[in-house]
């Protein structure tokens, strides 16, 4: 596993899945956008389906858990998800780990292609895919799941998460939370209300897994490249504005969930914006 101090920390993927390029980059006219990223035939460009996997002073922890194993053939034709090599489950496998040695699930939100693999089906019912995990969601994002509007239940699904109610495997967290002396949780309102990022600390190293706050590094980037499904687009911006400035001056490296072109960088001033020049990580 790569360091970063005295903490390890290692992808596993949940495969990936397409999305629209129109929905990703939000009011950028597609003529900018396609010939960075450029699409399918669909007008579709493929997510990374990334969990962070982290060993710090003796807790395993699961950041976020992909898709999973519940979707139906239409969901996952509709998702555009494909896999070579299985899902979370498999890639922790082969990485020698267990569902049993997760002691923490974090969610960085409750989006299904964030959670699905909390749970998995086990004959009629839905049961945790990691018996052993404390699974820890925000409060105000819980809130936000269980109560959905028409704009977001397609995406919060009941099936994902409140099983975990039902075995007593949920944590209810609220605002910044540290997990351990060298891992934090930060809130980055936008993407959601409660929207939260997670923080890596050691050996006077920083990273920092930036989840949905900026899908792709074009997001990070740039401040008014705002995707479609973000539900506070302004929110994103000063959210975003303030995370360059902290990813900068810490010289962070920056983990993200989504991107297939730069899944590590680092964030540099570029003239009035700012450039992520990709790191080499093992």
């Amino acid at each position: 596993m790569p360091r970063l101090g005295s903490l390890e920390y290692y992808i596993v993927s949940d495969g990936w899945m397409w999305v629209d390029g129109g929905s990703t980059f939000g009011m950028v006219p597609s003529i900018i956008w396609a010939e960075l990223f450029p699409p399918d035939a669909q007008n579709r460009v493929p997510f990374a389906l990334n969990s962070l996997l982290i060993r710090s002073e003796g807790k395993t922890i699961l950041v976020d858990t992909g898709y999973g194993l519940k979707l139906d053939e239409k969901a996952r034709r509709r998702a555009g998800l494909e896999r070579r090599e299985g899902d979370v489950v498999e890639a922790l496998d082969r990485q020698g780990v267990a569902v049993e040695e997760i002691d923490i699930v974090l969610n960085t939100h409750l989006h299904g292609d964030h959670c699905g693999g909390n749970t998995i089906r086990q004959g009629e019912r839905l049961m945790p895919t990691f018996p052993r995990a404390q699974y820890w969601v925000q409060r105000l994002e819980w809130a936000d799941a269980i109560a959905p509007n028409e704009r977001t239940r397609a995406t919060y699904l009941p099936e994902n998460y409140r099983p975990l109610e039902e075995t007593g495997q949920l944590q209810l967290i609220n605002g910044a939370t540290r997990i351990t002396g060298e891992v934090r949780t930060a809130i980055t309102r936008g993407h959601t209300r409660a929207h939260q990022v997670v923080i890596l600390e050691s050996g006077g190293e920083t990273a920092l897994f930036v989840a949905d706050m900026a899908s792709l590094h074009y997001h990070l980037e740039r401040l008014a490249w705002v995707p479609a499904y973000d539900l506070e687009p302004m929110e994103s911006i000063e959210t975003k504005r303030y995370w360059q400035q902290w990813a900068l001056e810490r010289d962070a490296l920056i983990i993200f969930q989504h991107d297939t072109q730069i899944p590590f960088g680092r964030l540099k001033p570029d003239g009035v914006n700012f450039k992520v020049e990709p790191v080499l990580v093992d």
